[in-house]
């Protein structure tokens, strides 16, 4: 052999070794965790990535499934996402809302998952199957999905147990305080009548003394009937509505047809499945939206 073949096979060596020195280092590795020491946490979509966010603090790096603005319900994974949902430290995600989330949750690892339905006490569907998944619009139940959230976070990382509940009870006592400003700001709208594109809003409107009335079900892809409409209408010709509420992320519609049939106005509604792109640099956050949804509300309710 030549010294320069030498020389080729001699570096060749070396670089085949240093990269399986650098496999068998990553092979030891926790799972998932990442090279800062931080947690690597996945969250199916908006609410629940803010919760983590809220909770982890400095001590997770999280990502959703959804990006802002993007459409939940329809969620299609990635081979390459199914891969990081697999091996990030914790998932946490919300049954029988995304069926691609529940299929590829279901293959890993369930030690750090997070069900969302538990924490917030969510039963099963009714007679149909069909269950309203948008608890967070009740900020009671958001905050109790924080508690579960820092239980599991703890789980996977003991030794900041005591950051992750004193974040949770932080948390929990932001969400009080809106929730004392979405009662006092809709104290009188008590028994108002709230007509929206679809149901998405019936813990909101439980919680707040609202009675829902969706111009479409549960689900929005379903087209209301004929008679749905007339029903509609005879609602708000007899209950004094003067706004029927649509999606910001489905636009107008089919609520702004009927609205201008029925002689109302319309109003943008957030339900808070993702979270909403700003105009600036900075995007509006959860207690934000909660925050000008109570406005839009106080504005086109029927109220005192």
């Amino acid at each position: 052999m030549t010294p320069t073949a030498h020389a080729h096979r001699t570096r060749a060596t070396a670089v085949l070794t240093a990269a399986l020195v650098g496999l068998a280092a990553s092979a030891c590795a926790p799972a998932g965790a990442e090279d800062d020491g931080t947690l690597d946490v996945l969250a199916s979509f908006y609410p629940l990535q803010y919760v983590v966010e809220q909770v982890g603090g400095e001590h997770v790096a999280v990502a959703s499934l959804v990006p802002p603005g993007g459409e939940p319900h329809d969620l299609e994974i990635s081979p390459h996402k199914v891969q990081e949902l697999r091996d990030a430290d914790l998932v946490v995600y919300l049954s029988g809302l995304q069926p691609a989330a529940d299929e590829a949750v279901a293959t890993r690892d369930q030690e750090h998952v997070v069900d969302a339905a538990v924490g917030a006490g969510i039963g099963p569907g009714g007679d149909d199957g069909a269950r309203d998944p948008h608890f967070w619009l009740d900020p009671t139940l958001l905050a109790a999905v924080g508690t579960q959230v820092a239980d599991a976070l703890a789980g996977a990382d003991p030794e900041h147990a005591d950051d992750y509940a004193a974040a949770a009870d932080r948390l929990a006592g932001e969400l009080a305080t809106l929730d004392t400003e979405l009662a006092a700001g809709l104290a009188a709208c008590t028994g108002a009548t709230l007509v929206t594109s679809h149901e998405a809003f019936g813990y909101l409107a439980d919680r707040y003394g609202l009675v829902q009335v969706g111009i479409s079900g549960l689900d929005p892809e379903v087209e209301p009937s004929p008679a749905r409409l007339r029903d509609v209408g005879e609602v708000v010709a007899t209950s004094g509505v003067r706004t029927l509420f649509f999606e910001r992320s489905a636009g107008p519609g089919l609520a702004a047809a009927l609205a201008e049939d029925l002689g109302v106005g319309t109003a943008v509604l957030d339900p808070l499945e993702t979270q909403p792109p700003g105009e600036s640099d900075a995007e509006p956050d959860y207690p934000a939206v909660m925050r000008s949804n109570l406005a839009a509300l106080r504005s086109g309710l029927a109220c005192g």
